[in-house]
């Protein structure tokens, strides 16, 4: 079973993604901001990262550079609000595999995790 770690500060986003994984037959953890992923990650490594990029504490981009500087096999796709192209090619520049921007369709997300996770 494929571990997803979903990291988003925004309660409604985190419950609805959540089950709509674990019913989709992947174990889901979930982190509210930035710190408490990291920490989560130390723990456990995830197969894939949902990442929001605009949270307290720790933002998502601190989140994906720490994440592929010591986990370099984990796919991160970046789910977030920030759609402007600089922010785009950022996140990919740390090493994104995907960048999709909220308001998002939740089968597109299903599909692009199954694809990537395969």
């Amino acid at each position: 079973m494929s571990n997803i770690l979903i990291v988003d500060d925004e309660p409604n986003i985190l419950l609805s993604l959540e089950f709509l994984f674990k019913k989709e037959g992947y174990k889901v953890f979930i982190a509210r901001d930035g710190e408490e992923a990291m920490t989560l990650i130390q723990e456990s490594v995830p197969e894939l990262v949902i990442l929001d990029i605009m949270m307290p504490k720790v933002d998502g981009y601190e989140v994906c550079k720490y994440l592929k500087q010591r986990h370099k096999g984990v796919k991160v796709i970046f789910l977030t609000a920030k759609s402007k192209t600089q922010e785009i090619q950022k996140g990919l520049d740390l090493g994104a595999d995907l960048y999709l921007t909220k308001p998002f369709s939740t089968k597109e997300l299903v599909s692009k995790v199954k694809s990537l996770m395969s």
